[in-house]
């Protein structure tokens, strides 16, 4: 196999996301990043990094449990894998938990956010995701770099501690041709 071809071929294959293992304490308390397990050696990088903070969404203040006014920390984030842009995004922390941590800083440090929520009193003990299919905005079809007509997975996370508390709503938008989701779990 040529060198180009085997280059083209390692671009077409699809990220394998691994839901469930992802997640786990054993990944992110260990200091690696959610990603460690689904790239499989490819070459994976963070180009665009925004952080910041405003009033949060609607949406996201209801599901973090927040007044309607209330300011949350934003981390928006476009991954690229292999050169080819495939995932945008944003997470929604509150800012009365992560203030003047490094979580409100574009490098987080090992293990990522959910290490840091951890050091701060807020350990996630558990994940909710909903999963749907749609077609792009325009502004995510060119930040993805998406054909005409390509749809995108939109999934939304919560992470939520011991007593319940949402303490990060992250909203992902995947070029669904980058993609294959796989869920295992036990019966």
């Amino acid at each position: 196999m040529s060198m180009e071809s085997n280059a083209m071929s390692e671009q077409q294959r699809p990220l394998r996301r691994r839901s469930v293992q992802r997640l786990s304490q054993h990944v992110w308390g260990s200091g690696r990043s959610v990603w460690s397990g689904d790239i499989e050696g490819r070459s994976l990088t963070v180009d665009q990094v925004e952080v910041g903070e405003r009033t949060a969404p609607e949406r996201v203040a209801d599901v973090l449990g927040l007044p309607p006014t209330a300011t949350v920390c934003v981390r928006s984030r476009r991954f690229v894998l292999d050169d080819k842009p495939v995932q945008l995004s944003t997470s929604y922390l509150p800012a009365d938990v992560v203030s003047g941590s490094a979580i409100t800083q574009e490098d987080t440090g090992p293990g990522g956010t959910y290490a840091r929520l951890a050091e701060l009193g807020y350990r996630p003990v558990r994940f909710r995701e909903e999963i749907r299919y749609r077609m792009p905005s325009s502004e995510e079809a060119e930040r993805l770099a998406l054909a005409l007509g390509a749809p995108v997975i939109h999934i939304c996370r919560t992470a939520l501690t011991e007593g319940g508390r949402a303490v990060e709503v992250n909203e992902m938008i995947l070029d669904s041709a980058s993609y294959v989701l796989e869920y295992e779990f036990d019966a």
